[in-house]
């Protein structure tokens, strides 16, 4: 038996309840590993909510890091006190749990357990957003908005590394000063400024190359009149709510734009490009040029004050639930 963070109906907060449940030996192709941190994400309030469906009951989560403490049947490129952490394996809210080894990737020394399983979805998200979706360099200007989250924090300062001009929005003093201090050139408060006319104020009246949006309904159709002619929206989430069905019309009236909805999934599919995309990640954090902060931590148990506060944008950067 281990303890997990059981949803039996869809809902708001109150449905995240911490329970024993069976833990059975890991099947062919699996580890058993005892988790050390818990990454906490929007997609997971998708998931909680029945915005993203699944099936009744499930454990929730896709973020995670431990130590493997038993192998499956013909597992051989892992062994038993490996470090490891994940980025999309379904069932993170768990003490213990077994996990498909297509998962996984080892984490390299210098970077604490913790650290990696605060960043593997939210750093795999930004470097696939900003080297693979769009090739972010010299001379690149983009928007960021939510600038001061999980994916913000570390896009920031990726995209700034790589010689872009980086504007941001944010919701509040504090989070436009976190941005600032994350490589963000401008941060936008969207609550009190108009970020259409402030970002074409900042770009000359140009726009930016490219957009990257997770808020959705509130910044959408106004993300488009931030862009060059030809430029690209990236809607990569919903946490404001999903982005209406449009006239891809629009797309024209505005300047032959491009967009896109990617997932981090579509970017992993194989055992090399989840390497890449992580050995990517790792690089830039163990060069010193990326910083992963851990803002807030909860006790697994309070997994539903961690969902309150994260939807009521209580929180900031990356939030770590701990078993």
């Amino acid at each position: 038996m281990t303890k997990a963070i059981v949803i039996r109906s869809l809902g708001g907060p109150e449905v995240l309840t911490l329970e024993d449940v069976p833990l059975a030996a890991p099947g062919p192709g699996e580890v058993q590993m005892r988790q050390a941190a818990i990454g906490l994400n929007f997609i997971d309030v998708y998931f909680r909510t029945g915005l993203y469906k699944t099936e009744l009951p499930f454990v929730p989560g896709k973020e995670g890091a431990g130590t493997i403490t038993a192998l499956g049947e013909g597992v051989t490129d892992f062994a038993i006190g490996d470090r490891v952490a994940y980025a999309s394996a379904d069932g993170a809210y768990a003490v213990e749990r077994n996990v498909a080894t297509r998962h996984l990737v080892k984490v390299p020394e210098g970077i604490s357990l913790e650290t990696a399983a605060a960043m593997m979805l939210k750093g795999m998200t930004a470097q696939y957003l900003l080297l693979q979706t769009y090739q972010v360099k010299p001379g690149t200007v983009l928007l960021f908005h939510a600038a001061a989250g999980g994916v913000g924090l570390i896009a920031g300062q990726w995209a700034k590394a790589l010689g872009a001009t980086v504007i941001g929005t944010a919701g509040s003093q504090a989070k436009i000063d976190l941005a600032l201090a994350h490589g963000y050139d401008h941060v936008i408060d969207y609550g009190k400024e108009d970020f259409v006319a402030r970002v074409r104020e900042l770009t000359g009246g140009a726009g930016v190359d490219v957009v990257y949006d997770s808020v959705g309904k509130d910044t959408f159709p106004q993300s488009l009149d931030c862009l060059k002619p030809r430029g690209l929206f990236v809607s990569f989430g919903n946490s404001s709510g999903p982005v209406d069905a449009f006239n891809l019309g629009l797309l024209s009236q505005k300047g032959s734009l491009y967009t896109t909805r990617p997932t981090l999934f579509a970017y992993i599919p194989t055992r090399e490009a989840l390497d890449a995309c992580a050995n990517s990640l790792f690089d830039i954090v163990q060069s010193n040029k990326v910083r992963i902060n851990i803002n807030q931590t909860y006790p697994l148990s309070e997994a539903g004050r961690a969902h309150t506060d994260l939807e009521a944008r209580k929180t900031s950067g990356t939030t770590l639930l701990i078993p």
